[in-house]
């Protein structure tokens, strides 16, 4: 039996990006841009129009750019549609499909702006137009609306790894048959508040969106849809490599390529790296700028551009990804492969992670019901707030 037609296989069958000067998921395999040529900002209306989208911030304008490209690319909608609340532009059931966004910093600016105004004067000084933008869970719910997609509904913001768990948690709402397929999203902007926080300056952070459909294998089959990737063993572990060493067999090649944690850079040559020297490696933030919660998302797409270009005659074909290090909380990993590459036999490590998933599910910030689209049971260990309708 090939992987594709294996139970439970779940295969990435669309990829879209909202990113200045990088269209397709090969163009962040380029490397950094030169000095004084980085291109402008994205233009979200020229993709979604700016009809109704007046009252949006930037985040939740770029995520519902790269949502719809990705949709398009997975023939979930039809490639002229720009969606439908109603869902009559998707080419499935709206139940069938659920949403997961990754953002660490989407809508920070609005919550701090928000705050300062009520204690500068009052809540009765806020508009009602964009006080909804101060929900965490308002990039997702949005994406949900847009496109009348009515399965679980979830907004993870959880440090460095919050892309790479995304992606994870996605594909477990797939295996699991609470819906046969899920958008994943992950996106960050740059602005005068998030510059402050992270004392950087606009032009070393991200301010774009990328966007995956992962699906069941057998559903993706059955409505005649292309597998670009599969994906592969998932690990969350207290460092970088542990981490590895639980996605990767001992004594093997290794990868094909390795995308790498933001900025990483090789350790000494006493201490060793945990992936063989000759695995050609890749930052995608030396491209797009540092990128937080987008980054596992971007991560992903860049791999599918690996797989589709040079990842096609490298052997097995997989990519490893990891986003954290051992100066964050975590490190998580992920192996994707290409359709035709047969599954790599993992590791046995006996060691305990040092991070349970219980500790997983408890760090998902925002599980919400949005004007009744289904949520996933999860309970957050994290965020006392509340459901939020975003009509």
């Amino acid at each position: 039996m090939s992987e594709l037609r294996a139970p439970g296989t779940v295969v990435v069958s669309g990829v879209g990006m909202a990113l200045p000067g990088a269209d397709t998921p090969d163009a962040l395999l380029r490397g950094a841009h030169a000095p004084g040529r980085a291109p402008g900002p994205f233009d979200t209306g020229a993709r979604i129009g700016r009809r109704g989208h007046r009252y949006k911030d930037r985040a939740t304008q770029l995520a519902l750019c790269a949502a719809l490209d990705a949709l398009r690319d997975a023939a979930l909608v039809p490639a002229d549609s720009a969606g439908s609340a109603d869902g009559e532009g998707l080419t499935v059931p709206g139940d069938t499909v659920g949403v997961v966004a990754s953002s660490n910093l989407g809508n920070l600016d609005t919550a701090c702006l928000t705050a300062a105004a009520i204690a500068e004067d009052s809540a009765r000084s806020l508009s009602p137009m964009s006080l909804p933008n101060a929900s965490s869970n308002v990039i997702a719910s949005w994406v949900a609306i847009r496109h009348g997609l009515r399965g679980p509904n979830l907004m993870l913001c959880n440090g460095p790894t919050s892309g790479l768990d995304a992606v994870h948690w996605a594909a477990t709402l797939v295996a699991a048959g609470r819906v046969r397929r899920a958008l994943v999203v992950g996106v960050e902007t740059h602005n005068a508040v998030v510059e402050d926080l992270l004392a950087r300056p606009a032009d070393d952070l991200l301010d774009g969106a990328a966007a995956l459909v992962v699906e069941g294998a057998r559903w993706a089959e059955e409505r005649g849809a292309r597998a670009v990737a599969v994906l592969g063993p998932y690990e969350r572990r207290a460092g970088l490599a542990g981490c590895v060493r639980a996605l990767l067999p001992e004594g093997g090649e290794g990868p094909g390529v390795w995308f790498t944690p933001e900025r990483y850079e090789e350790p000494s040559a006493d201490i060793g790296a945990p992936v063989p020297p000759a695995v050609p490696r890749h930052d995608v933030t030396t491209a797009v700028g540092r990128a937080s919660g987008a980054l596992g998302v971007l991560q992903c797409a860049a791999a599918v551009g690996w797989l589709r270009t040079e990842g096609a005659g490298a052997g097995a074909g997989e990519a490893l990804i990891t986003s954290g290090d051992d100066t964050a909380d975590a490190v998580a990993g992920l192996l994707l492969r290409g359709p035709g590459a047969p599954p790599a036999e993992v590791s046995k490590v006996s060691e305990v992670s040092e991070v349970s998933e219980v500790t997983e599910v408890t760090e998902v910030t925002e599980v919400s019901e949005v004007s009744g689209f289904s949520a996933i049971p999860v309970v957050s260990a994290n965020s006392a707030n509340s459901a939020m309708e975003c009509t």
